[in-house]
């Protein structure tokens, strides 16, 4: 093997090895952190849910204390304890009683038993109303999961005392709905499935697959080659009966968009650095006869700036020398077309990545581009320096970027989001600054992500920052982020105008919006009716870059011509 051939391998055969391990480390980075926190996400949506149902469980609790002291009921039980020959009659009583009950307090299920545990009587809803449940041993636990003909409770027990003893027990249930956990949530007794939200998995392959998860303890099991997270939804009890609820999201569904985009963006960066260092190692290889003395001098000199040195043409008569001069000025070229090549995919990855974002739901196309548009002439507007204003360009765009973290059960939900949506919607700036915070060269960006839905006032989230404690740049995609909000179309209500949108920007001065910031974009006029100078190729940007100086907007020849007409 010759020695240029050989040169030519121990350059580029390191330096394509080492381009895979650094690509493939960033990728697995990120995709870790995107999966850390959608499990993060889940972890906070399910601690929320289980404190809501917690209280709700506690309110009930007190309603059926008050429910248990009814005369009318303990007055039926009596007879129905002491009046062997009225049993029957009593029976009926107590059973109407407890139909008017469940129909005041939405109730599917409820049944008195007496001290023993067992039942005196009993109903259960039906599609015509209530039934009773007669001549069956029925014995469901004090709290927790109950089944009967085929149907699942979820049931509370309260006692019912007369004299200061108690002399029954009132236990009432509710049709047990896995959907209601806002996350795919599954039950199981004795490790079989219950119910489940998930249709697409076969009950056998849950059961299989959460058979080693531990009972109070998250897991993430694989079903069907896919990588869930499961974790208890904190209604585990010793007394449940053999009940567990848990949940189970599929992880590897929720970062597949964020994982396509890595592979596609990986593929074609690491193909343009390849092909940059096989130019190089070829060139390095033909001109490796030069004197080594002359480039290590040069090369010492260009430490100061970090860049590598373009050599003068030699004059002298030494091929070698000519050689190895042209072959590291093309290198140096390379080099600085590759650098620019990863740059464009980074840009390109920003973009994309927006474009993802907004592709999780249809009404909001386009969203994450406007704000970056409105947000870049609004800094215009400030005066703001143009490397500020590219800042704010990439992180406008990345400013929803935590809601990737959030169910798309919640995201695209259709009606007014309940308290705990809500609640889960205002993680995302959190999402999004832990996202990108484990990101190299992504922590500009930080502050527009997670502080963008502060208020002036401090009433705003995550963590109520007041006037100039946030920062400009988060100041100003918060009123873009508006303004576009109240101008798009939604499938309930028609865009506003400029003009209101603006009004009602002006009026949450103070409280909500910067006013600086506000009358920096009412100063760019009516963007509805600069839609045609846009279409002609002038920026948003550009635009007020114009207004700012007082420089006439142009006018399309067309519309000059209807306009004479």
């Amino acid at each position: 093997m010759r020695f240029s051939t050989r040169t030519f391998l121990g350059s580029v055969v390191p330096f394509a090895a080492l381009l895979v391990v650094s690509f493939w480390t960033v990728r697995s980075v990120v995709i870790t952190t995107v999966r850390e926190g959608l499990a993060t996400s889940v972890k906070e949506n399910q601690k929320a849910l289980a404190q809501e149902r917690a209280r709700g469980a506690s309110r009930n609790r007190v309603m059926l204390q008050g429910v248990a002291e009814n005369a009318a009921l303990k007055a039926g039980l009596q007879l129905l304890a002491t009046e062997p020959n009225a049993r029957e009659q009593a029976r009926n009583t107590v059973e109407d009683q407890l139909s008017e009950i469940c129909e005041a307090l939405k109730f599917d299920f409820m049944m008195v038993s007496g001290m023993r545990g067992k039942s005196l009587a009993a109903i259960l809803r039906e599609a015509g109303g209530f039934v009773p449940v007669n001549n069956r041993q029925l014995h469901p636990p004090e709290q927790g999961f109950f089944s009967t003909d085929g149907r699942t409770y979820e049931i509370i027990s309260v006692p019912i005392n007369e004299g200061g003893a108690q002399v029954a027990t009132l236990t009432v249930g509710s049709r047990f709905d896995p959907t209601q956990y806002g996350v795919p949530a599954v039950l199981l007794h004795d490790g079989a499935v219950v119910a489940a939200q998930m249709r697409d998995l076969a009950p056998s392959e849950i059961e299989k697959a959460l058979l080693a998860c531990p009972p109070d303890a998250e897991c993430e099991p694989r079903i069907q080659g896919q990588t869930f997270l499961s974790l208890p939804l904190g209604l585990n009890q010793t007394n449940s009966g053999g009940y567990t609820l848990r949940s189970l999201q599929n992880m590897d569904a929720a970062s597949a968009p964020v994982q396509a985009l890595l592979r596609k963006l990986f593929f074609g960066a690491g193909l343009a650095a390849l092909a940059a260092a096989l130019g190089i190692s070829a060139l390095s290889s033909r001109s490796i006869v030069r004197p080594l003395a002359d480039v290590a001098s040069r090369l010492r000199q260009s430490t100061a700036t970090g860049d590598l040195p373009e050599f003068p043409e030699s004059t002298t008569g030494v091929q070698e020398i000519r050689d190895l001069t042209e072959g590291f000025n093309q290198a140096a070229k390379a080099v600085r077309e590759g650098r620019e090549k990863l740059t464009r995919a980074y840009v390109e990855f920003v973009g994309s990545l927006a474009q993802a974002l907004d592709a999780r739901d249809s009404y909001t196309a386009g969203h994450s581009r406007r704000v970056s548009e409105y947000s870049c002439a609004i800094a215009t507007m400030l005066g703001l320096r143009r490397e500020q204003i590219e800042t704010i360009r990439v992180g406008a765009l990345l400013h929803d970027l935590g809601k990737i973290g959030i169910s798309d059960l919640v995201l695209q939900k259709a009606g007014r989001l309940t308290p705990e949506e809500e609640k889960l919607i205002r993680q995302h700036p959190v999402i999004g600054r832990r996202i990108l915070e484990n990101v190299h060269g992504l922590e500009p960006y930080i502050g527009m992500v997670e502080l963008h839905h502060e208020n002036w006032d401090g009433t705003g989230y995550p963590h109520g920052l007041k006037s100039e404690q946030t920062p400009l740049y988060a100041r100003i995609v918060k009123v873009a982020d508006a303004y576009d909000a109240m101008t798009s179309d939604r499938p309930y209500r028609r865009g506003m105008s400029h003009v209101e949108a603006i009004n009602v920007l002006i009026k949450a001065t103070g409280s909500e919006m910067d006013a600086v910031v506000v009358k920096a974009l009412a100063g760019l006029g009516d963007l509805q009716k600069h839609k045609e100078v846009l279409s002609a190729g002038t920026s948003l940007q550009s635009l007020a870059f114009a207004v700012r100086r007082g420089i006439p907007i142009p006018v399309r020849p067309a519309m000059e011509e209807k306009e004479a007409s």
